[in-house]
């Protein structure tokens, strides 16, 4: 199984998991065009993606998903709740394009056994994933201002983790947003902050070698570096050996990155 990470950001998301047999995206949230340049960069055709699962429907994960659909019949598949909310967002699709899982129950793609847990966000009914094939194991979360019990269960024994580290408090405090917009993003409804995912790290990982890697950051609440030294830092200071135990790294904003073999 093979991941990549096209693009993450408080900009634009979209993540690839690859078997020999099946392509699926993980959200499209830029242009049709972008997302072209994003997907060949990676060294895919376009036409061979078989699924774009979605998170929610924030336009930051959904912007290019209907373009995709229609200009290369792929199937768009979400939970009903989030269909409702982005269907006159993404355009008119295909009815054999409308696919439809539930949240917190498994579903199988070719040969990518699913599982959609519910986050915690603003939206319609967001979810994460993760993505099994053979022994392997992918977890995806982002969106969600808080991590309850259940998420890390589902986050446990993951060789891949693709988690949320979105602001520095600090840089949030004293950034341009609206005091509105500062509360939202702060919220249990709204996004991790460095700390939140260095903490929910340290009761899931087992030093066993785990690829982790720190997305959708805010471009204008935190940087690389500040997501990296905090988390580097909290994770080290339990103990973990970033070079023997995990590898850490921070998903790029603007291009592909990450590109993972398992």
């Amino acid at each position: 199984m093979k991941f990549t990470s096209l693009s993450s950001g408080s900009s634009g998301n979209s993540l690839l998991v690859e078997t020999d047999k099946t392509r699926i995206l993980i959200d499209a949230g830029f242009t049709g065009k972008r997302l072209e340049t994003l997907i060949k960069n990676a060294g895919v055709l376009p036409e061979t993606i078989d699924a774009i699962l979605v998170t929610h429907e924030h336009n930051d994960h959904i912007k290019g998903a209907g373009i995709m659909s229609r200009r290369f019949n792929i199937p768009i598949i979400a939970n009903e709740e989030t269909w409702i909310a982005m269907i006159k967002k993404i355009g008119p699709i295909d009815d054999n394009n409308i696919l439809v899982f539930k949240n917190d129950y498994d579903f199988t793609l070719k040969d990518l056994d699913i599982h959609p847990f519910s986050t915690f966000h603003d939206a319609a009914n967001s979810c994460g994933f993760t993505v099994n094939h053979k022994k392997n194991k992918i977890s995806i979360m982002t969106d969600t201002g808080t991590v309850n019990e259940r998420i890390k269960r589902q986050l446990f024994g993951s060789d891949v983790i693709f988690i949320e580290s979105n602001h520095d408090p600090i840089m949030l405090m004293n950034g341009p947003y609206s005091p509105a917009l500062k509360r939202r993003v702060a919220s249990t409804k709204g996004h991790l902050s460095n700390l939140d995912c260095a903490q929910t790290l340290e009761e899931i990982l087992s030093g066993n070698g785990e690829k982790v890697i720190l997305a959708h950051l805010s471009g204008e609440n935190n940087t690389a570096d500040i997501a990296l030294n905090t988390v580097s830092n909290h994770l080290m200071d339990l103990g973990l050996d970033l070079n023997r135990d995990i590898s850490l790294n921070v998903a790029d904003r603007n291009g592909v990155s990450n590109r993972i073999e398992l």
